[in-house]
């Protein structure tokens, strides 16, 4: 799942207004921010394989650290206790917890049986909603309309940066979503590592398109 994460990070806003949009996209991929870092350290493998589904054209060989569900524990906890150790805000830090967790469950629903529940790997889950191409694009884009919706509702633009700048991520990221149906397979696990971790970008983004925004009168009433 991609934008699908995006999605609860932007929902999340509503139950967490005091929390930047930069660190719920932080939280909410946190996940997927940790495992090109695994693979360019040589601590996780993925194999790219032919497959007409865009969405199996990686075999993840192994991937304990970032996404096992015991990891999908231990960030959660990390996270949401150093965001309590920093900002001293329990529901801000409950949100940014249950984000983290929110990726293991994503991915439980969609990848094929190759999530490991434990750090040392086996027994594996997943349901496997990649292997219908149309049921994923349906599933994760009316989760990303919704969570842009509730964010866009529960938020005010301060300037006109306010506006264009989040506005121009959700159209980026629906773009790249889209490209996904049509684009080539990658060449190799480097560059799957390397293009991966562009996803930072995305946090950055938030956080400034977040700054120039405020929370609506309604959410404090």
């Amino acid at each position: 799942m991609f934008i699908g994460h995006y999605a609860v990070a932007l929902a999340a806003k509503k139950a967490a207004p005091r929390t930047s949009l930069g660190t719920l996209f932080l939280a909410a991929q946190f996940v997927d921010l940790l495992w090109p870092l695994m693979l360019l350290a040589g601590l996780e493998h993925v194999q790219p394989v032919p497959a007409e589904s865009p969405f199996l054209r990686l075999e993840f060989t192994d991937y304990p650290i970032s996404h096992s569900l015991a990891g999908a524990v231990l960030w959660s906890v990390v996270l949401g206790g150093l965001y309590r150790l920093i900002r001293r805000e329990t529901r801000g830090a409950l949100i940014v917890g249950a984000c983290v967790f929110s990726h293991w469950i994503l991915d439980f629903v969609t990848h094929r049986p190759d999530l490991p529940l434990w750090f040392t790997g086996g027994p594996h889950a997943g349901l496997g909603l990649w292997n219908s191409v149309w049921g994923t694009g349906i599933v994760e884009g009316g989760m990303f309309l919704a969570g842009a919706a509730v964010y866009l509702n529960v938020t005010r633009k301060k300037d006109r940066i306010g506006s264009w700048a989040i506005w121009s991520l959700v159209v980026v990221l629906a773009a790249i979503y889209s490209g996904e149906f049509f684009g080539p397979p990658p060449p190799d696990v480097r560059s799957i590592g390397i293009v991966a971790n562009a996803a930072w970008l995305f946090v950055l983004w938030a956080y400034w398109a977040d700054k120039h925004r405020t929370v609506a009168d309604v959410i404090h009433q």
